[in-house]
């Protein structure tokens, strides 16, 4: 059974790879086998992979700025080389603003748009285009999503849109590139302890404790809860899943 989640050998790209629930995830390919290189923002990236390599992993950093077009397709074509081909691409990053509807900024909602979806769909179409030209066609394309993929929240229209975007996008490229052998599935994390969540984790928030009292499990999710899921949708194991957006949540949306 092991041997369908084995990852040895296997490139694999995932960008917002320098923290949280991205590095969580490029750690988990890491320890299954594969070579991987992470995007990130700043020189954090380099800095990150050092230390993965630390610990003998195969890791290499980018930094890249996804909001930039050129940036981001330059940045693909190096991991590649660097990689000496791809197999895996994890559409880890994104960024978050929060303003009342009525007041939401036009240009942030522009910057969480386009780095949440429109970047994602641009590193999708590039990696489904590397995956094409292998003598056997394949790959797995694993986007990260959100519980605002399913409901709306509050002061976050941008990035609702935005995943609920990744979302149907992931099931539209379902359609078109399962019959070429490339898996595109997605995971909706649950409310997570990150720090993108900083100024909800606070105990004595009345936010927190309405969260927490909704999740079955009883406890926020972490980056280590990540990592099976991503394993198992980047490995042969999940070779006929195809289309799915797979919470991983606490049983948060069944309550």
């Amino acid at each position: 059974m092991s041997i369908l989640f084995d990852l040895s050998g296997k490139k694999a790209i995932v960008t917002g790879g320098t923290r949280g629930l991205g590095r969580g995830m490029a750690e988990a390919l890491m320890e299954a086998g594969a070579q991987v290189v992470i995007f990130g923002t700043s020189r954090k990236a380099q800095e990150v992979a050092a230390q993965l390599e630390e610990k003998g992993f195969w890791c290499q950093g980018i930094a890249v700025d996804l909001a930039d077009k050129t940036a981001r397709r330059d940045a693909f074509v190096q991991a590649v080389g660097l990689l000496g081909g791809l197999d895996i691409l994890v559409n880890a990053a994104g960024v978050q603003r929060r303003h009342a509807s009525p007041d939401f900024p036009l240009e942030d909602w522009e910057l969480v748009l386009e780095v949440n979806l429109t970047a994602p769909f641009d590193l999708c179409q590039m990696a489904a285009r590397e995956f094409l030209k292998k003598d056997h066609p394949g790959g797995k394309i694993i986007n990260i999503t959100s519980m605002l993929s399913f409901f709306g929240g509050f002061t976050v229209p941008a990035y609702a849109a935005s995943k609920g975007g990744v979302a149907q996008m992931t099931k539209a490229l379902c359609n078109e590139l399962a019959c070429q052998n490339i898996q595109v599935n997605a995971i909706a994390p649950g409310y997570m302890d990150t720090d993108m969540n900083t100024a909800l984790t606070d105990p004595q928030n009345p936010r927190y404790q309405e969260i927490t009292g909704r999740i079955p499990a009883g406890r926020w999710g972490t980056p280590e809860d990540m990592k099976g899921v991503v394993v198992f949708l980047a490995s042969r194991a999940s070779d006929y899943l195809n289309g799915t957006v797979i919470p991983v949540d606490g049983g948060y949306l069944v309550k």
